[in-house]
């Protein structure tokens, strides 16, 4: 397995074999992380619940495969989506000065630090249609997603299914099973006309209404909506929100609408919050984070934001689950609130995004490796289909017997220098074939880190067939 040398000198020592051709490899179990090796003797053992294995929580994961620790040590991180800049100053003042007071190292209620649910009610000021009461229609969380298993725990019932659209955000998938729910897939489909303003680019992926249409049963009782979405950077039109919309009320069901990327939209594309068009307050979860809103990741404060009817039992579901979210990392997440629009700091960071996108964006353009334009969030997909690796390339274990993109992935991590994360991690294993022809670059990094980035990414010209 070959390893990067140290830069500026190409790693590629690699001799002149056959490149190797596409082929699709169906997804194959690989051995658990969490569980006893067979070819040990561990000691005791005890039957799991199934659950596990239905949210695929005992597999080894895409972000265990591509962990920094698995790469080369000169390799750049593209592949996960975490910053690496600090959050405002302001907001971390607030987080120390809550450190040194007493309540500030104390729980919070339940339902979130009142300063924190009123910063919010005054963000979001009628953003829903209405002015938002803090005590019955927020709810703060251990980050989003604690938020969304809460929501989760709170009304699915065993076998209740829930729409997810594809590639979904890993965490849906063990958050439902989890809570009995059965997951339904339905592919987003990539785009072969071209983005405007760019050569090699392509517009955005788009929904098949009929697709969605026909995943709704009488056993429906979720739709999650993820907009701008993760991977895929689409921003969803409020034409195509309208149609989720109409089936929505047609069949009663609950949507989650998962808007944690929601001040990061690009190109003057309208981010419309679901719970806003006509009939839909009273049927939809918003989710919210602080952590991607002020480049916090590891703050975990999210939160959810809906009706009474809703917001209530996800309220009883999150306080058994954590209780309450950490004090003094609400009180950053409120200062943050507090003064983000005064001091200009939302379009002062989408401006900064929108320029880090442009790197990524550029260097593709020159490879002439197409990639789904970023209307939204913080990462691009790119076609990685016509990259081959030298026929006798070895790979380890963990890679074998996933989707191309995984060996796509490990070949220019290693040997390009940049690390992304295969797509087909995303999917079902009926449309795996879809996510297998993308890799996901993230660019919540710094100038400096995405224009190296981009210099190694244009050596992968060497192992590009037409």
């Amino acid at each position: 397995m070959s390893r990067l040398a140290p830069l500026p000198e190409p790693r590629l020592g690699l001799p002149s074999l056959r490149l190797l051709s596409s082929s699709h490899a169906p997804r194959q179990q690989q051995p658990s992380p969490y569980l006893p090796s067979a070819t040990r003797k561990e000691g005791k053992t005890f039957p799991f619940a199934s659950r596990l294995k239905d949210g695929r929580a005992l597999s080894l994961d895409v972000w265990s495969v591509f962990n920094a620790a698995n790469l080369p040590p000169d390799c750049i991180n593209l592949g996960q989506g975490y910053m690496n800049f600090p959050p405002p100053p302001w907001a971390r003042e607030a987080a120390e000065h809550a450190l040194r007071s007493v309540e500030g190292n104390h729980y919070a209620p339940a339902k979130g630090r009142p300063r924190l649910r009123k910063a919010l009610k005054e963000f979001y000021g009628t953003q829903f249609g209405k002015e938002l009461d803090p005590e019955t229609e927020i709810v703060v969380t251990s980050g989003a997603n604690e938020g969304q298993y809460a929501a989760w725990t709170a009304f699915l019932e065993p076998g209740d299914e829930v729409i997810i659209f594809e590639p979904f955000f890993d965490q849906y998938l063990p958050s439902i099973a989890f809570n009995g729910g059965k997951p339904v897939y339905v592919p987003l489909h990539p785009s072969a006309e071209p983005a405007p303003g760019v050569q090699v680019g392509r517009k955005t992926w788009t929904i098949d209404f009929d697709e969605l249409r026909k995943a709704i049963t009488p056993r429906t009782k979720m739709i999650v909506l993820n907009s701008p979405h993760n991977p895929v950077g689409k921003v969803f039109t409020r034409a195509e929100l309208e149609r989720v919309a109409h089936l929505a009320e047609e069949h009663d069901l609950i949507v989650m609408s998962d808007e944690v990327y929601e001040c990061l939209v690009f190109d003057d594309k309208e981010h419309v919050r679901f719970a806003s068009l006509p009939g839909m307050w009273d049927r939809t979860i918003t989710v919210g984070s602080a952590g991607k809103m002020f480049a916090a990741t590891g703050w975990r404060v999210g939160w959810l934001i809906g009706p009474p009817a809703l917001i209530g039992p996800t309220l009883a579901a999150t306080t058994r689950i954590v209780f309450c979210t950490n004090t003094p990392m609400q009180e950053a997440a409120a200062a943050g609130l507090e003064q983000a629009r005064a001091r200009g700091f939302l379009e002062a960071q989408r401006a900064e995004y929108a320029e880090r996108r442009g790197v990524l964006v550029d260097a593709f353009e020159r490879l002439g490796l197409r990639y789904a334009w970023p209307e939204g969030s913080y990462f691009i997909l790119l076609d990685i289909s016509r990259v081959r690796w030298p026929e006798e390339y070895t790979f380890p274990e963990t890679i074998e017997g996933r989707g191309r993109d995984f060996k796509a992935a490990w070949f220019m991590a290693n040997e390009i220098g940049v690390s992304s994360i295969p797509v087909s991690e995303f999917y079902c294993p009926e449309h795996l074939s879809i996510g297998e022809n993308y890799a996901r670059f993230a660019f919540c990094k710094d100038l400096d880190t995405l224009r190296r980035a981009a210099e190694r990414l244009q050596r992968l010209r060497e192992f590009l067939v037409d």
